[in-house]
């Protein structure tokens, strides 16, 4: 119940002396009696304090008093004038520098009767909310056997509560967009949150604006695949009753995503099939007749995109996580192909490597130890898939060299020196790197000098001292020694093409 609700109760007689931080028009938290002078390490923040005044032996007592509850986040004392005939006007004056609500309770009022009187009226309010929450999950049940879509219960879930609701993945898809789309940086901001968060429901911010974000679903396994409900605001400042139609619009997405990922396994095979006739060059038309069926435009312009993730548990995930993908970017098909490889074909857009690249990289603060690979092809036709697939399986083994936990490699890119790197054995490349850097590296270990980062910002900025030391924020007298330290300890001089390529090489294979 309010507080104003409790000061509005004829029977009680309360009487209101002072209106401070507790707003009278937010719920009551905990009613905790107590006569105890330091009442503070008792609290945890919210309390309404009942209390007879025993504690006041003196007038400063009262600021003692005051400042132990409202440190610890007491809002509000309902003061006994029982004791001393009359609240005392220090209390009044302590509860004004602590901006504390103080209400008198009259002396034949009972502490038993503002207790029972406050547990009625909460069991009251849990059965009408239980009532309302039945109510609504009927009437959410019979709109989805009514054939209504996830976006009109969540629009109908939105106006209820007045915050809009969008269910997005942690790759960035809007499920259902509510009003309109989060822009990508904002999405960007909720799907780190919803990845990083120790629990559950979390808060991301981004350009002043709050999100709540709850997970679809009770049991909702690994993060990386699963689904989350963002609204607008702080939850925290909702009322109980729009919390739960939040849950329960929760419960219903889960069903609907339920329904969805039945639909897309029952796909699978009719994928697998296409794949494997592309794979044994089957005459063309036969691979665009599968790939019709499985939901492919087989007559347009195609990427493939061939996608590894080590180390992160069954391949279930993997496979969740690219089909996710391919839902963003239009009709695409994605089934498992050699060496544990997924493989997806893409309707072909120019940014569609620049989309693969945000909307994976997105899922790099969830993955851990794992590391998630991706090649891609060209621009290619139905009658050039075998090659393109190759393609991307190159472009997939060079995005193997980096050591970044997301790493997207167009075919494009793979004419560069990643090319050469992305196909020595990883023992190659770490002794070569060792050869050269070795005595670096063991350097910063003993110093922490910083000579690596200093060194790959010099090759960065194309061994410019100037922009070097502005990029770094040094001194260049700073990033000149540094770099002749460099020079001393891996006997190469960068003022020379070649020992510059020998180093720029060791420092990418690391």
């Amino acid at each position: 119940m309010l507080l104003a609700e409790l000061l509005d109760a004829p029977e009680l007689g309360l009487r209101l002396l002072y209106s401070g931080g507790a707003l009278l028009d937010r719920p009551i938290g905990r009613l905790i009696t107590t006569d105890l002078l330091e009442p503070g390490r008792y609290l945890s923040g919210g309390e309404v304090v009942l209390t007879g005044l025993v504690w006041r032996r003196q007038a400063a007592d009262s600021e003692v008093f005051v400042a132990s509850m409202a440190g610890r986040g007491a809002t509000t004392i309902l003061a006994g004038k029982a004791l001393l005939g009359d609240v005392p006007a220090d209390l009044l004056e302590a509860c004004r520098r602590h901006d504390v609500t103080l209400v008198e309770v009259p002396i034949e009022v009972a502490f038993a009767d503002v207790t029972e009187y406050v547990a009625a009226a909460g069991s009251a309010e849990t059965g009408a909310r239980l009532s309302a929450s039945l109510v609504r999950q009927r009437q959410l049940l019979s709109s989805i056997a009514a054939g209504r879509s996830l976006d009109e219960l969540a629009a109908r879930i939105s106006a209820e509560i007045g915050h809009d609701c969008r269910v997005l993945t942690p790759t960035g898809r809007h499920v259902v967009p509510g009003p309109s789309e989060l822009d990508a940086e904002t999405v960007d901001a909720v799907t780190r949150r919803f990845l990083t968060a120790d629990r559950m429901p979390a808060v991301a911010k981004q350009s002043g604006a709050q999100y709540s974000l709850f997970p679809v679903g009770s049991g909702f396994g690994n993060r990386l695949t699963a689904w989350v409900l963002v609204i607008d605001g702080d939850h925290a400042t909702w009322s109980r009753d729009h919390v739960e139609a939040v849950h329960e619009l929760s419960a219903i997405a889960a069903l609907d995503r339920a329904r969805r990922d039945e639909g897309r396994r029952a796909l699978r095979p009719l994928v697998a099939d296409a794949l494997a006739l592309v794979e044994s060059g089957a005459p063309q038309t036969e691979v665009a007749a599968r790939l019709r069926q499985a939901g492919a435009h087989a007559e347009r312009p195609m990427v493939v995109a061939v996608v590894e993730l080590r180390e992160d548990g069954p391949g279930e995930v993997a496979m969740s996580m690219l089909e996710d993908v391919a839902l963003m970017v239009g009709p695409a098909v994605v089934a498992p192909g050699r060496d544990d490889l997924l493989v997806a074909l893409l309707p072909y857009t120019p940014e569609l490597p620049e989309h693969l690249r945000r909307a994976f990289g997105r899922l790099a603060p969830g993955l851990n130890r794992a590391r998630l690979t991706v090649g891609v092809s060209g621009e290619t036709s139905i009658d050039a898939l075998a090659g393109a697939l190759e393609e991307a399986r190159f472009a997939q083994r060079a995005a193997r060299a980096a050591r970044a936990p997301v790493s997207v490699v167009t075919s494009d890119e793979v004419a560069s020196h990643v090319l050469l790197l992305g196909t020595l054995p990883d023992d190659v490349r770490r002794t070569y790197s060792n050869r050269v850097l070795g005595a670096v590296l063991d350097h910063d270990r003993r110093t922490h000098a910083d000579l690596l980062m200093t060194l790959q910002a010099f090759l960065a900025c194309s061994c410019s001292w100037t922009r070097t030391a502005e990029y770094l924020h040094l001194h260049v007298n700073t990033v000149r020694y540094r770099i002749e330290r460099v020079e001393q300890l891996t006997g190469r001089d960068l003022s020379t093409l070649e020992d510059r390529v020998d180093v720029f090489l060791a420092c990418k294979s690391l």
